[in-house]
This record gives structure tokens, C-alpha cells and sequence, in this order.
């Protein structure tokens, strides 16, 4: 780990001109040693009274064209991002010492993406998307048990569970990636990347 790069960095940065290998591999290492969900990051949006809301989703994809979660579309985050569409993620990994942040913009994933991925869902998970209306007041619990038993027995064929209307993705497209390094007396190392178009990236090191 003495190594490092062109930029003065750990050797953990790669010196890579795109973002998204960066990421692959601090992904693929969190994989490795996070005990749970190394695919869990924070989701911030905002209202449109300019209020921030920030909640933890699950990271279903990613590549050059941005980072996939899926959700309801009447939820909370789906209402912000119909108003905003600018937000940003934060993963952090504490069995690294690693954090990434990301600032972009959401759109929908097509409707193909959506229904291939909802289809690899276990049964009771599809059947969950049916049964919850996401953010809304549950005044009893046992209503939301009622729904899953009524759509098991509507849809009790495991292959057969159509995607609903209101539950499909999001994808951030990013404008800027920051990778964060944990370092002895608060001397961290910082690497942002600032999206130019066309694919094309500019990187500058950050102070701690």
C-alpha cells in the first residue's frame, strides 16, 4: 500500500481516467468484506419546498449511464424526484474506511429494465410491491397483512406475478463522483471526478 499513482494517491485509486472502473473496484472489494448489503447507499432528494429527505436504498445496478434502484413510484423519494430530479447518493463502507459520493440527475429506466428485474425478484417480494402503498399512513398493520394474502391468492402462480404500474427504477446519471479515503489524524484523501460529457472526465484532488 505504499505504492502510488500520478495524483499522489493511495494505490487503492487506481489512477483510472473513468470514474465508474474506480467505483467497480471499490465495489467489488466492499463485496468482499461488508457484512451486510455492500450495495446499500443513501439516497438524498429534496421536496418542493426545497426540504431535504435523505433514506437508505439499495444499489440494483450500475454502469456508464448511472446507478439503478428500484422503488414505488408514488413513494416519498419517487414524489421528490418527479419534482427535483437532483440528487445524490453516499456509499459508505466501514470495513474499508472507504466513501463514495455521487451528484446527478434521476430518470426512469425503461420499462424492459424495470420488468427484467422486478422477474428476479423472489415471489414474496413481488407480491410485497402489490400489497404495500409506500409512504402512505397504515392505520393497521393487519391491513397490510390482509393485502399480501390477497395477492398471493391472486397471483398464486410464482412465475406469474406482473410487474405493477406504479413500481419501476431510477437511474442517477452522475455530474460529479468523489472517492473519500480514510487517513491517520483526519488526512484524508479525497479524488473528485467532474462528468465533461461525451464520457469524458476531469479529475482534482480534494483537501481533507
Amino acid at each position: 500500500m505504499n505504492q502510488k499513482n500520478s495524483l499522489g494517491l493511495n494505490i487503492c485509486f487506481g489512477d483510472l481516467e473513468n470514474p465508474i472502473d474506480l467505483f467497480r473496484a471499490w465495489y467489488e472489494s466492499a463485496k468482499q468484506s461488508e457484512i451486510n448489503d455492500p450495495n446499500a447507499v443513501a439516497l438524498a432528494t429534496s421536496d418542493n419546498f426545497s426540504i431535504p429527505s435523505v433514506r437508505m436504498v439499495l444499489l440494483k445496478d450500475y454502469s456508464d449511464d448511472g446507478f439503478v434502484f428500484y422503488t414505488n413510484l408514488n413513494s416519498k423519494k419517487s414524489n421528490d424526484i418527479k419534482i427535483n430530479p437532483n440528487a445524490s447518493m453516499c456509499f459508505h463502507w466501514k470495513s474499508l474506511l472507504r466513501q463514495i459520493r455521487i451528484v446527478g440527475k434521476i430518470y426512469p429506466v425503461e420499462p424492459e429494465e424495470a420488468d427484467e428485474y422486478y422477474n428476479s425478484r423472489a415471489y414474496g417480494s413481488r407480491i410485497g410491491a402489490w400489497a404495500s402503498q409506500q409512504s402512505q399512513v397504515l392505520n393497521d398493520r393487519n391491513v397490510l397483512i390482509k393485502n399480501i394474502e390477497y395477492f398471493k391468492k391472486k397471483y398464486p402462480d410464482k412465475k406469474k406475478v406482473p410487474r405493477p404500474s406504479y413500481w419501476s427504477g431510477w437511474k442517477l446519471k452522475p455530474s460529479k463522483i468523489e472517492f473519500w479515503l480514510d487517513g491517520e489524524n483526519r488526512v484524508h484523501e479525497r479524488l473528485e471526478y467532474n462528468n465533461l460529457g461525451k464520457n469524458t472526465w476531469e479529475r482534482k484532488l480534494l483537501s481533507p
